[in-house]
């Protein structure tokens, strides 16, 4: 796999906790990450570095290992191969690559050197490097200079320079020898003790009698206001769980229209959309469109030179009588973003957003 092609193979994990990174491996035809980026969440979305987003079941856990596997919808023939060697052991000053999606920005590569190979840390060994690892990239994969996987990245340390953490892929390989016949409708908890797959809540492994973590069954419930929110985003026609990139934050397309849901200052609750760019030339007509066009509930605006279309609602009035008019007007919004940003692309030569949907203008 040449390196330029490696963010085919590295995907952005996204649920209503957080993003994090996860990598594609196509033996298996399961993507990897770690146990923490997920936990909680038993369907989550992978997003490519296209902004394409699959629906992904976690479909086996093991915690003691920080490692978790996916099974994603979608056709991912087409991803290059992710290569396990048979000797994954690295030595100290050599070359490593980070590869994922720190603080859920777009693809990144960070190179640095192995800091050192069995970094003993919480009874587990680590490699440890001195490439820039920051939150989002967890879960991703940490490679040679042959472009082999040699760990599973792993923030341990928040607030530490220079200092990066990786599973090692021995690891990562005694996890994946019991995925042989592993039904990927199902989620699975994987003792830690005998590597015996559980798939019914138990306390102790049916197995070996081994005490299982607490809580590992239980999914992570959304709050009143997320259920009210992908209420109106299921009506648009869009699946919550690939719209979903934060808590209480949203992000998805409707049409060519990148259409933003989130709360500001716990107080509002915003549906916005980033609809054109100003034109360089000729500017009055849409400037007058701009402020003389009433377009209630919503109202259009400008940040630099990209036009805007946002609702701005205060939470209250989401747990008031007026709920289900706030509804139709979060979902109007997408629908209006979608047709408004064709007509101003044709009516005031507009370019579209760099945020739309090139495939849908």
């Amino acid at each position: 796999m040449e390196q330029n092609n490696i963010y085919q193979a590295v995907y952005k994990v996204n649920h209503s906790g957080g993003t994090g990174s996860c990598f594609y491996l196509k033996k298996y035809d399961l993507f990897v990450t770690n146990y923490h980026v997920v936990e909680g969440f038993r369907t989550v979305a992978v997003q490519d570095n296209e902004r394409n987003a699959y629906l992904a079941r976690v479909v086996l856990a093991n915690p003691a290992a920080d490692i978790a596997l996916l099974a994603a919808e979608g056709d991912f023939s087409a991803v290059p191969e992710i290569v396990l060697p048979e000797n994954g052991e690295v030595s100290i000053g050599q070359r490593i690559n980070v590869a994922g999606y720190p603080f859920g920005m777009p693809f990144t590569v960070t190179e640095g050197t192995v800091s050192s190979p069995r970094q003993l840390m919480d009874d587990s060994y680590y490699i440890q490097t001195d490439a820039a690892v920051n939150p989002g990239n967890s879960g991703g994969p940490m490679l040679n200079d042959r472009n082999e996987l040699v760990a599973v990245t792993v923030s341990k340390f928040t607030d530490a320079d220079n200092m990066g953490f990786g599973i090692p892929v021995a690891t990562l390989r005694a996890v994946l020898e019991n995925t042989d016949g592993l039904d990927t409708g199902r989620f699975h908890l994987q003792c830690d003790s005998c590597d015996e797959l559980i798939a019914e809540e138990e306390e102790y492994c049916p197995s070996c009698g081994n005490k299982l973590p607490e809580n590992i069954f239980k999914e992570r419930a959304l709050t009143d206001l997320a259920v009210f929110c992908e209420e109106a985003i299921a009506d648009m026609g869009i699946n919550p769980v690939l719209a979903r990139v934060g808590q209480e934050a949203w992000k998805f397309h409707k049409g060519s229209s990148e259409i933003r849901l989130f709360v500001y200052q716990r107080n509002y609750l915003f549906c916005t959309s980033p609809i054109n760019v100003l034109p360089k030339k000729d500017l009055e007509p849409i400037l007058t469109y701009l402020v003389s066009e009433d377009l209630r509930p919503y109202k259009l605006g400008i940040e630099g030179n990209q036009i805007y279309i946002a609702y701005r609602i205060h939470i209250s009035d989401v747990f008031s009588d007026y709920a289900d008019q706030v509804k139709k007007h979060i979902t109007g919004l997408a629908f209006k973003a979608d047709e408004l940003d064709n007509y101003l692309a044709d009516t005031y030569g507009c370019e579209f957003s760099e945020y739309a949907r090139k495939d849908a203008i």
